[in-house]
């Protein structure tokens, strides 16, 4: 059996907060790359609940946690369609994620 490994590492200032964060995975290629931000998900089954972590460091830009937000709606609409079918609500999480984007600016002008 092959083992892969995702880590992130945070480094926090006196007060807690986040001030860098890295993360590397064995089989990405990935090796201590810095990151702004990171949302990690893990599905407990004996409670049937989700676990989170959500962090940020204190120089992510206000602009870019708002398109980070907007594309992480955009892929929990795909991976809504793509482990269950429901296309029809993975569309209508799509078209929030797009109201979403219009009502920040987010995307271009047409």
């Amino acid at each position: 059996m092959k083992r892969s490994d995702i880590t992130v590492s945070v480094e926090l200032d006196d007060n807690r907060v986040p001030d860098t964060i890295t993360w590397s995975a064995t089989d990405g290629g990935v090796d201590n790359k810095d990151t702004k931000a990171v949302m990690l998900s893990v599905w407990d089954a004996d409670r049937q609940e989700l676990l989170k972590i959500d962090l940020w460091t204190k120089d992510m830009m206000m602009d870019d946690m708002k398109k980070f937000i907007h594309q992480n709606l955009l892929s929990l609409a795909n991976v809504l369609d793509r482990s269950t079918s429901e296309e029809g609500l993975s569309n209508d999480l799509r078209q929030f994620a797009q109201y979403y984007a219009e009502k920040l600016e987010l995307l271009p002008k047409k």
